[in-house]
């Protein structure tokens, strides 16, 4: 395998193991919280800073990446994620818990603004690349609610926090090993096209992209955070057995991973905005209608959403590579995580408040409402000029 590959490889499974690790909590959080006597909307506001951290810790991480090194940036991940989640197996009150749960939120920041960059200086094609890297991501979400589920019902929900542990370290050593330090002073020209449009336009482009970035990060960890509490609400006429609602769940996420595919492949034929556009137009309505159903109608609405959702990731991804230079690429992915996560992270405490006010209905409502701002992004998106 030549050494480009071999990184991509370890950037995907990175990916993997980032989403992986930052949604165990919300799928193990329904067994937790009665250990604590304390309700799931109380405990959940717990992870809270973690997920604050997970994007506000990307502009250091991202600057870091660029300035120091992307790949002992990397290391520090793999190593740390994996200390952390023993660590957090260890907790005894929920304040011990939530210092922890901020700990992995500070770690996970370091994947998305540092592995990305890797990934799009390393990248022959940079929509088929992004889409693979969007479903190993995704089937970590996915593989999240399935594995933690199925641990937590038949060994306890420490357990669901020492397996993953016990990868990210042997994956850590791994990446040591194998990955030298002397690929960064060593990265290849990526061969991603330089921006598209005039740059009389290029504001549009910024407004789009902090717009969108914005309300769809908030959908995507609002969604996230609420669908294995949502499916044990909604499904309870199909079952109540969590292993199996975390097979439901897996089953949901993994429909957005082959999106991701799909519309990667798509990025490198079409313009980002013939994608972009339908994508967001998706999503509000799919979210308004599943406020208000339950049962098998509402596992196929949720497959939609989380195509629309998942889709929209690639999306903004894609076109930020397309539009940054490799030597500040870190950090501008840095600011686009430090925007989203930073907004994905408030967003868990809207879903506790809501939840709390007016449950389900009410808070996927009011995600529907938020969701319209994407639709403006891909509106005021700039059409890419044709290239001969």
């Amino acid at each position: 395998m030549s050494q480009p590959k071999k990184i991509i490889t370890y950037i995907n499974i990175a990916h993997f193991i980032d989403h992986y690790t930052m949604l165990i909590f919300a799928a193990a959080v329904i067994v937790i919280a009665p250990t604590f006597k304390m309700a799931y909307g109380e405990l959940l506001a717990y992870a809270t800073p973690g997920f604050i951290a997970f994007g506000a810790g990307s502009l250091l991480t991202g600057w870091l990446g660029d300035k120091w090194s992307r790949r002992n940036m990397m290391a520090i991940f793999f190593l740390g994620m994996g200390l952390a989640l023993f660590g957090t197996a260890l907790i005894q009150t929920p304040i011990q818990l939530g210092i922890m749960l901020l700990l992995i939120g500070m770690l996970a920041s370091i994947y998305h603004p540092v592995g990305t960059a890797m990934l799009v200086s390393h990248s022959e094609k940079l929509g088929r690349e992004m889409g693979i890297n969007g479903v190993w991501g995704n089937v970590g979400v996915a593989s999240s609610a399935l594995i933690t589920g199925a641990l937590t019902q038949y060994l306890g929900w420490r357990v669901a926090f020492v397996v993953p542990a016990v990868v990210s370290l042997a994956v850590g050593l791994f990446f040591v090993k194998n990955i030298p330090s002397s690929i960064d002073q060593s990265i290849k020209k990526s061969s991603v096209s330089a921006a598209r449009v005039p740059k009389s336009v290029m504001i549009w482009v910024v407004g789009s992209l902090v717009i969108t970035v914005i309300a769809s990060s908030t959908t995507f960890n609002a969604v996230t955070v609420a669908l294995p509490k949502l499916f044990q609400e909604r499904l309870s006429n199909l079952t109540s057995n969590t292993a199996t609602l975390g097979i439901i769940t897996f089953f949901v996420y993994l429909s957005g991973a082959f999106a991701q595919y799909v519309i990667g492949n798509l990025l490198d034929k079409r313009s980002l905005k013939t994608v972009f556009l339908p994508l967001a137009m998706i999503i509000v309505p799919a979210l308004y209608i599943a406020a208000s159903i339950d049962d098998y109608w509402l596992i196929g609405l949720a497959i939609l959403i989380i195509v629309a959702i998942f889709g929209q990731v690639t999306v903004n991804d894609t076109m930020l590579g397309k539009y940054t230079a490799d030597e500040w690429r870190g950090r501008a992915y840095a600011a686009r995580y430090f925007l989203g996560f930073t907004a994905a992270g408030l967003s868990v405490g809207l879903v506790s408040i809501l939840y709390n006010q007016g449950g389900f209905e009410l808070m996927l409502k009011a995600i529907a409402g938020l969701s319209l701002l994407t639709v403006v992004g891909a509106v005021i998106f700039p059409r890419e000029n044709k290239e001969s």
